[in-house]
């Protein structure tokens, strides 16, 4: 299948699947289907699809935003050669790719480039090689994969900068795509080194990022190669920067945020930050066993961060300072036993037995969490409400999940999701298609949340 056959689902914010609106938000009205960000390991490639249909037009320009940044549409590209900063870091094993979800979702962009008559050259890392190139970690293994996803016969080059760079990108015609070997053979990718940025701006002409998963490293290929060349947001960097922008810089309230993940340690920085921004926390796994231990509650042998607790009391005085509600589980699924199948029961959080476990959220805690939801208008998720991997501890994250993607199908919410296990949960719950948004970007997903800058984004190119 060619990236042009390649259509997106459904439509976050629509009960009508690939149905093309309108987003606005500062700087840019995005007219498209809604791009879809599936996760790597839970669907197959035939599913992996994104969304070829664009129409762009800018509004004015009001505010220098995360969505206030130049794209593709904002160049002319005929004729030069374009660097793309892509995230092809896939997993191989025996030499074969594994799952090419990744490279799937990088080819409209490297498709529409070579259309509009570009000389496409495509960046990226690959492992994490030490000292120096090896065939373990070279990028050739890729190219058949990457060939299959554009649909189209793709060069490549034996090296990321120098001579042997410059004469393959030399060979290559107008609309042709080429893949240079792996950045990271260079010490000067991580380094963030302006020796080696400089060396890669040599190569091109415009620079193009559409790798947002790498966008919270400040490295040579996402941070100073954009200050060196004009640069823009790829296709798949646009709808994450789009999806993102309107789920906390200009969202629909009311605002709710559902955090799980096992420690509340690992996040302290995004709670800090949600709790200022959303209208409504919703707490669940471990974390929120953390904070009710902090209230005084005894969690028995649950996963509890018990020295956290002045952190959890302080996010708590917070959230109440910023008008933010905080909802924590009122029962929970106990066991005695971590396995599939335990012999379990629901208790009031307030009655836990010494020698059990909290390892999912109750039905009652369900019914509070969805009604709470009902009422708003942008949910953002980030983590399981439970222990999902093994039944029957996933019922609380699955009717959760499954709850906002059928309010998203209704138009009732705009839901965005992404980071750790968020995409493998809501996966197992069998609704990624039915949210608006699922990004896969990992670490950068989560810095975002954090409010940090992510200087892969910070670096681009804006408008105005």
């Amino acid at each position: 299948m060619k990236p042009r056959d390649m259509l997106v689902g459904r439509c976050g914010w629509s009960s009508a699947p690939g149905l093309c609106h309108t987003i606005s938000v500062p700087g840019l009205e995005f007219r498209a289907r809604v791009v879809i960000g599936y996760p790597p390991a839970q669907i197959g490639r035939r599913q992996a699809r994104l969304c070829q249909s664009h129409e762009f037009t800018r509004t004015k320009n009001r505010n220098r935003e995360m969505t206030d940044f130049r794209a593709i549409d904002d160049l002319d590209v005929a004729g030069r050669t374009v660097l793309v900063r892509g995230d092809i870091n896939v997993p191989v094993k025996d030499g074969k790719v594994t799952d090419a979800t990744r490279i799937v979702r990088l080819a409209p962009t490297l498709t529409e480039l070579a259309q509009k008559g570009a000389k496409v050259v495509v960046l990226s890392h690959f492992g994490r090689p030490k000292g120096g190139p090896d065939t373990i970690n070279s990028l050739r293994q890729v190219l058949p994969e990457l060939e299959a996803a554009v649909g189209a016969k793709v060069a490549f080059g034996d090296d990321c900068i120098g001579p042997r760079a410059k004469i393959a990108i030399g060979k290559l015609a107008a609309g042709s795509i080429i893949l240079l070997e792996n950045l990271r053979f260079h010490a000067g990718e991580e380094k963030n080194d302006p020796a080696f940025a400089k060396a890669l701006a040599e190569l091109g002409d415009i620079y193009v990022n559409d790798a947002f998963s790498c966008a919270h490293r400040a490295h040579a290929s996402t941070e100073a190669l954009a200050r060196l060349l004009p640069s823009a947001a790829g296709r798949l960097m646009q709808a994450e920067l789009v999806a993102l922008g309107r789920a906390l810089e200009k969202p629909e309230r009311p605002v709710a945020a559902v955090v799980g993940g096992a420690k509340i340690s690992t996040k302290l920085d995004l709670l800090g930050n949600l709790v200022r921004r959303v209208d409504k926390l919703v707490l669940g796994g471990g974390m929120a066993n953390t904070f009710l231990f902090a209230q005084g509650v005894s969690v028995g042998k649950s996963l509890c961060e018990s020295n956290m607790a002045d952190q959890a009391r302080a996010i708590a005085l917070i959230a109440k300072e910023a008008g933010c509600t905080l909802i924590l589980p009122v029962d929970a699924v106990i066991a005695r036993e971590f396995k599939a199948g335990a012999a379990n029961e629901v208790v009031p959080v307030s009655a836990l037995p010494d020698d059990a476990m909290m390892l999912d959220i109750g039905p009652a805690s369900i019914a509070v969490i969805v009604e709470q939801l009902k009422a708003c208008k942008t949910v953002v998720w980030n983590g399981p409400l439970g222990a999902f991997e093994i039944a029957p501890f996933d019922g609380g994250t699955n009717a959760v999940a499954q709850a906002v993607g059928a309010l998203t199908r209704d138009g009732v919410v705009l839901s965005v999701a992404g980071g750790g296990d968020t995409v493998a949960a809501l996966g197992h719950a069998g609704v990624v298609d039915d949210f608006s948004y699922v990004s896969t970007a990992g670490g950068a997903f989560l810095e975002w949340l954090e409010g940090k800058d992510l200087p892969g984004v910070a670096a681009l190119g804006r408008r105005g």
